[in-house]
């Protein structure tokens, strides 16, 4: 891993959980447990729970050894008809981190490439960290696709950003047969589509390339984080329901700071 590139670990914590209390501990607990370890942890509540986990972790950091706060989604712009959605604006009043692309929004929400690309942009634009999720379906990978589904995607997020270097970009791979199947990907595969990743980058930014973490993501537990981290190209994960764990969305990111230092 590149010096600079400080481990990143992500919660999504979806639709999780129910109660504003719950969430607010949960934010508590995982601020507590992360505290002056190494690394960029961040957990991403619920939108309707942002202004209150953020108030209860002291407004969210992107400092290595604290925590930050990040949405699930956005929308591009700024204002508008739009409704129910939340704007990159608003989004900043609580948060630094956004979750962008994620395959749940693009299943369930009919998100686009091209959607995903301006949300990217916007996000820079306004000073938030866009985490940029890409990966194949079941389908996809029995089919041999998987590099074509990373390549459109990838490029696709990323085609709107003027550059690369200073826009605190980070990418989560994250296979779609894997989200919340315990049939998480090998280390090998994940290292597969990171090198991949990076390379896509490095022909767009030679440079800003090597500044970018990329995150494993798909059923990333403390039993397997070891192996992702071990990998030269991952420098984190995106982590869903073992992130609703505090101890051990923890261990996860120890084991990120074991790995990389």
């Amino acid at each position: 891993m590149n010096e600079l590139r400080m481990p990143v670990v992500a919660g999504n914590w979806k639709m999780n959980p129910s109660r504003s209390a719950e969430a607010v501990g949960l934010a508590v607990s995982v601020r507590d447990g992360v505290a002056g370890l190494p690394a960029r942890s961040v957990i991403c509540p619920p939108t309707i729970w942002l202004a209150a986990v953020s108030a209860a972790v002291g407004g969210g950091s992107r400092e290595p050894g604290g925590i930050g706060v990040g949405a699930q989604t956005m929308r591009a712009e700024e204002a508008g008809a739009y409704t129910g959605e939340t704007s990159p604006v608003m989004v900043a009043e609580a948060a630094q981190y956004v979750i962008l692309g994620h395959s749940e929004r693009r299943q369930y929400d009919n998100e686009t490439d091209a959607g995903v690309a301006a949300k990217v942009a916007s996000a820079a634009a306004h000073g938030l960290v866009p985490i940029a999720c890409v990966g194949e379906l079941a389908e996809e990978r029995r089919a041999g696709l998987t590099a074509a589904v990373i390549e459109r995607q990838l490029r696709a997020a990323i085609s709107l950003l003027p550059r690369i270097a200073g826009t605190s970009l980070v990418i989560a791979y994250e296979p779609v047969w894997a989200i919340g199947t315990c049939d998480a990907a090998s280390g090998e595969d994940a290292q597969a589509a990171a090198a991949q990743i990076r390379a896509i980058l490095a022909e767009s930014d030679p440079t800003g390339a090597d500044e970018v973490p990329i995150l494993y993501g798909g059923s990333c537990t403390p039993d397997n984080a070891a192996e992702f981290f071990a990998e030269p190209d991952i420098d984190g994960a995106l982590v869903g329901g073992a992130s609703l764990n505090a101890e051990s969305f923890t261990r996860i990111v120890q084991l990120a700071v074991d790995a990389h230092g």
